[in-house]
């Protein structure tokens, strides 16, 4: 058995580099891609959820928290009543920020001294990280106008800026880990979304029919070629990301690779569905076509999967690509733990037997 399937594969490498458009695809467009959204690719910031940390009871204080309330840009979601509150809101990604208060900062302005309060940031995205302390700045500064011209006083309050995970606000250290997902979906459903589609259309999958293979030998020759290539584009991506781009990897990588094993499982899965389906290569392209683009919008790459609509967001649990990119942006910035990954990891798990079982039902149906 393992000897026609390694022979299956061995056929589907040959066919595939020995096809110069073919070795393009599994170059070019990576390297291209990484490039330009290494070095070009920008968000935009629509929401701000913040949360307060107030030990002072003062009215200067609450004056200052009526000015943030009032603002279009910032939503109040939580008041922690203890600091270590604070970490696990901004871990689970529900605020984006936290204001703290100190107990003497109202004491401090009505004595004429000047105070601070401080800003911690959700850092891992750079762009919205320094857009939500702008917002802020800009609110403070309105504030200490007020103040300094109702006090005749000098300007009262600083801002003391923190962010977390990404302490210089590194734009890349956000993107790239972002695109080892995509990239890697990229070039896994394009190369199984035509390995069927090929054979039926050079005319040899009849061929395939009269071997001694059976339908789920010649599956598992299709399927594992596009794995190992998944793996190999993975691991390029990723070393580019520590050793060029210079993106800490904080986490393990057994921890990576898990999550990289069964987010191919459901890659692979999806483009054998596709490949299944599809009569010819032009087909088996626009499946996996129509099949990335939603799954990278639906990802929460480029749009916070919370400013969706509900019914988007739920569409989204069946992406697998919105858990993987939550486990590289884990293990790349926080050395997220695998125990706190699992939520992350079984959706991929059950996303990945279930794509297969189905390739592998429309395939022994479109055999026959």
């Amino acid at each position: 058995m393992w000897n026609r399937i390694f022979a299956l594969m061995v056929k589907e490498f040959l066919a595939l580099l020995k096809d110069r458009k073919g070795r393009l695809v599994l170059v070019v467009p990576p390297l291209v891609q990484l490039m330009v959204f290494g070095y070009a690719a920008t968000f935009d910031l629509k929401n701000v959820p913040y949360a307060v940390y107030s030990e002072d009871r003062g009215y200067v204080s609450r004056d200052l928290l009526a000015a943030f309330n009032g603002s279009s840009n910032f939503t109040l979601i939580a008041h922690p009543g203890d600091e270590r509150e604070i970490a696990p809101l901004v871990d689970s990604r529900k605020v984006l920020m936290v204001m703290r208060i100190g107990p003497n900062f109202s004491s401090d302005l009505s004595s004429g001294r000047a105070s601070t309060i401080q800003i911690i940031v959700d850092g891992r995205n750079s762009n919205t990280a320094m857009l939500v302390v702008n917002y802020a700045a800009t609110i403070v500064q309105k504030f200490n106008r007020e103040w300094a011209a109702r006090h005749d006083a000098a300007i009262p309050v600083h801002i003391e800026t923190r962010s977390w995970f990404n302490p210089n606000l590194e734009s890349r250290w956000f993107f790239i880990p972002g695109i080892v997902g995509l990239l890697t979906l990229l070039v896994t459903i394009l190369v199984t979304a035509l390995s069927v589609a090929r054979e039926r259309e050079q005319g040899t999958f009849d061929q395939l029919l009269v071997t001694p293979m059976s339908p789920l030998e010649i599956l598992m020759g299709k399927a594992l070629p596009g794995f190992l290539i998944g793996i190999l584009e993975a691991t390029l991506i990723t070393l580019a990301a520590v050793f060029w781009f210079e993106v800490p990897l904080l986490g393990s990588i057994l921890t990576l690779y898990t999550g990289v094993f069964l987010f191919l499982l459901s890659a692979v899965g999806v483009g054998l569905m596709i490949s299944s389906i599809a009569v010819t290569q032009q087909q088996g392209l626009l499946g996996a076509f129509f099949f990335m683009v939603p799954a990278i919008i639906l990802s929460g790459f480029a749009t916070p999967i919370r400013n969706m609509p509900t019914i988007v967001q739920d569409l989204t649990l069946l992406n697998p690509m919105r858990y993987f990119l939550v486990v590289l942006r884990g293990v790349f910035l926080q050395g997220t733990p695998f125990h706190l990954l699992i939520p992350q990891l079984w959706p991929l798990a059950a996303i990945g037997i279930a794509s297969l079982a189905i390739a592998g039902w429309l395939f022994r149906n479109r055999m026959y």
